[in-house]
């Protein structure tokens, strides 16, 4: 009996599936329990229930992690027992069969010769004909252009005009049934290309049309560290791709049964996500109906677009949208308004396949009555194509981080409206300026009157010159611009919601332009933030005297009735925790970058606390106060709650504890006292976010409960220092350098004052390999037990103890 088994086993070992484990060969067959297993050990094919159902479907999975399928070939049509197997004949059909039963099917166009089934390491099964393929690619059959609910690298999602194959992707059923479910994601159509994801026939989210960049309403298409995406507009093809940069990352984009769409990569031994497209309510199809905008996450947050009205008083019903104030006459002066910074509206047009200049574009809408808007965007190369809208425009949104321009037509009496609005506007830009300059001069004028006044009386009783007000620093005289209401309402549009940059607990923050053309934040002060006067004063009288490439710079303010507003230089960048703690923007800050940004913070605490005019303790220093202009240089920002001190008085003790959970040093969270160590504390905490890509509160780690700062120190004393690197980064990094920022981090955080080093030895640790770096001892709040919640520069609350301390306790999105 032994003999006709060990007979039959090598035969099998002499059988060709046996020796090409990738490929099956004509007249060979795959059974339950065999699998085709690509040659470099990536996917797998064969055989597999989903989630503990009895069913059995062929497919095709990730062979090296838990069970994950990309491509399922019988999705609705379910094998119910495990004696079907797959076939492939000499003639070059492929069956998947139990008995005269046929699930599943492939039939090749013309005569075949020597075909063969081969899974590729990119997750691609493909038929072809050994005598015929050159390696080109040209397969008889492909699973790549029949799409399921996953798209890996290299697939396609669109069009082949030729053949007239439409490549869709399309959810399962649920997590325990592969079958067709309700959403389906598409490139359509062919000549003004959108990404829309379906429910049945009713849109439910869209992205587009592409206009040579990314796909109008998203910035998620556009190349980054993680992955290159690709759109090709060709005479025989219309499609997105994408490609990884690391070939060693395995990812997908995948449309879940809930109909979310994700991008995946596998990260950390788990499936982490990195993007998904669905972000926030206004991504909604047609949130606000026709000629509505919608401005931000916030239900009902719908504007109409100038020159049109309400349609329905119900503000939480947008679905009626606007209309116009005047109506069109066409033919008798219609002409066109330019808005900016939206996402394209629905059901554009292309004016040819040919590129068209903006007065081609203009005078072809004029041409049709019915032509409500047109543009000019790339998007088939061709430097410029011309689309138009006919009917309503449904769909915009407002998307100042990359929105598009289009021009709307409107109505003679409108255009002239707002004609006369704009020279309104200048008038009183004017005349707010003049008087702006006047009362400026004034005020000016009585500040310095009474800041004399008080120097003589602080000289009569013998004072020092600065003299500290427990609340406001140092009193002097104020040489910062004073701006009128009126010049920064009209710098930002009124403060519109197209204008707005940011949020937090002091309020909102807007860009604007000045009418010297600069571009400047405005951050006004909400009645109710933490942030009140003394702060404000605080704020204004610090960083009008401070000057360093690291510090933002403080333009001027402007004060109205009970408003409080700031303006300072615009950083296009926005704040360090922006990129920081965002898994997509945070593998395109490479060690380069956070390196720099390292010294430049540690350069910036240098001058505050050596060598600016007025020695300074920040006290709330943490990503969110950490600003990056266009070339990722940091400056601190953010001086509301800073503190003033000379070397006889470096530490002081306060009963009014102000500051930022996860930043605050031992002994100022607890006892109130702070120093400049207080600061170099926050900043070894700072450096070792910045290395590992995780915030300090809110840290998890399946094996402990401790927080960064004591996960960092418990790798030190291990020998493992590097485990804390960011894991999402990437780039190859100078080891050395590293490990010096880790050390020097946690020599910042030491639980005693007098053990940290000052900011000038940080400096010097850091910016030269041949000084000496010291060994670090126990951090100070290493557990998170001392948490209050997680970080978010967005939610804040104040909370009250009986000493009247203040301190941020920031909250989790």
């Amino acid at each position: 009996m032994i003999f006709p088994l060990f007979l039959a086993f090598c035969c099998f070992l002499a059988s060709p599936l046996a020796q090409a484990a990738d490929t099956l060969l004509a007249n060979q067959t795959l059974r339950d329990g065999q699998t085709l297993v690509s040659s470099g050990q990536v996917f797998e094919f064969g055989f597999f229930s989903p989630n503990k159902s009895s069913a059995r479907y062929l497919g095709i999975w990730y062979k090296n992690i838990p069970l994950q399928v990309t491509w399922v070939a019988n999705r609705n049509n379910p094998i119910t027992n495990f004696s079907a197997e797959l076939a492939l004949s000499s003639q070059g059909s492929v069956s998947l069969q139990n008995g005269s039963m046929n699930y599943w099917s492939v039939i090749p166009a013309g005569a075949v010769n020597e075909p063969f089934l081969r899974l590729l390491d990119n997750g691609n099964l493909v038929l072809s004909d050994a005598s015929a393929s050159d390696g080109s690619g040209d397969y008889l059959w492909q699973s790549f252009d029949n799409v399921t609910d996953t798209l890996l690298p290299e697939m396609k999602l669109g069009w082949n005009l030729r053949t007239g194959l439409k490549r869709n992707m399309t959810s399962w059923a649920s997590e325990a049934n592969p079958s067709s479910g309700q959403y389906t994601f598409s490139l359509e159509p062919p000549d003004a290309p959108q990404l829309i994801l379906w429910k049945g026939s009713q849109k439910q989210y869209r992205w587009g049309p592409w206009n040579g960049e990314r796909f109008s309403g998203s910035n998620e298409f556009k190349a980054n560290a993680v992955f290159d995406p690709m759109f090709i507009s060709s005479p025989e093809e219309v499609y997105y791709t994408y490609t990884v940069v690391n070939n060693s990352t395995l990812s997908r984009f995948i449309v879940t049964p809930e109909g979310a769409i994700q991008y995946l990569a596998w990260l950390d031994y788990q499936w982490t996500n990195l993007v998904t497209l669905q972000r926030d309510y206004c991504d909604n199809y047609g949130t606000c109906g026709p000629y509505g905008i919608c401005y931000d996450s916030t239900v009902g947050n719908c504007r109409c677009l100038e020159g049109f009205r309400r349609n329905d008083s119900n503000p939480l019903d947008w679905t009626g949208g606007c209309s116009r104030t005047w109506n069109l006459n066409c033919g008798n002066g219609d002409g066109f308004v330019k808005y900016k910074d939206l996402k394209l509206p629905d059901n554009s047009r292309l004016l040819g396949n040919r590129s068209s200049n903006l007065e081609e574009c203009e005078t072809e809408c004029l041409k049709n009555c019915s032509c409500m808007a047109f543009t000019r965007v790339d998007v088939h190369g061709n430097g410029g194509d011309c689309l138009l809208w006919f009917g309503d425009l449904v769909d915009m949104k407002n998307y100042p981080s990359g929105g598009d321009v289009i021009y709307i037509r409107m109505a003679k009496a409108e255009i002239d409206a707002i004609a006369r609005a704009k020279r309104r506007r200048r008038i009183v830009i004017a005349i707010g300026i003049s008087v702006s300059t006047v009362c400026g001069m004034l005020i000016l004028t009585l500040i310095g009157q009474y800041a004399l006044r008080r120097r003589k009386e602080r000289r009569r009783a013998a004072h020092s010159v600065y003299r500290d007000s427990g609340d406001g620093g140092p009193e002097e005289d104020l040489e910062l611009p004073l701006l009128d209401i009126v010049a920064v309402a009209d710098a930002t549009n009124n403060f519109s919601f197209q204008n707005k940059v940011g949020q937090g607990g002091f309020g909102e923050v807007y860009k604007g332009i000045l009418p010297t053309g600069q571009d400047v934040a405005v951050k006004r002060l909400s009645l109710n933030s933490g942030q009140g006067l003394k702060e404000f004063k605080n704020e204004v009288i610090l960083i009008a005297k401070l000057q360093h490439r690291n510090l933002v710079k403080l333009l001027g303010c402007c004060i109205h009735e009970d408003e409080r507003m700031l303006i300072y230089e615009y950083l296009p960048n926005q704040s360090l925790d922006h990129h920081l703690f965002d898994p997509i923007r945070r593998k395109l800050v490479i060690w380069k970058t956070r390196f720099s940004i390292i010294m430049g913070i540690a350069r910036g605490l240098l001058y505050l606390h050596e060598d600016s005019r007025l020695r300074i303790i920040h006290r709330d220093l943490k990503p969110s106060n950490i600003l990056l202009d266009s070339d990722m240089n940091p400056k601190i920002s953010d001086f509301g709650i800073a503190k003033t001190f000379t070397v006889e008085n470096a530490g002081e003790m306060t009963n009014r504890i102000v500051g930022t959970y996860g930043y605050m040093s031992p002994e100022y969270a607890m006892k109130g006292h702070f120093s400049v160590k207080s600061d170099v504390f926050s900043f070894g905490v700072l450096l070792l976010e910045i290395v590992s890509g995780h915030k300090n509160w809110g840290f998890y780690h399946p094996d402990h409960d401790l927080n960064l700062v004591g996960h960092a120190w418990k790798l030190w004393t291990e020998g493992n220092a590097l485990g804390l690197v960011d894991v999402l980064m990437e780039e190859e990094f100078p080891l050395k350098e590293v490990l010096r920022c880790i050390q020097v981090g946690l020599l910042c955080v030491q639980q005693r004052p007098e053990d940290r080093p000052t900011m000038s030895s940080v400096v010097l640790m850091l910016g030269s390999e041949t000084s000496d770096v010291p060994q670090p001892k126990e951090p100070g709040f290493s557990a998170e037990s001392f948490a209050m919640t997680t970080d978010s520069s967005f939610s804040v609350k104040t909370l009250n103890f009986s000493n009247d301390a203040t301190i941020t306790a920031l909250q989790s999105r």
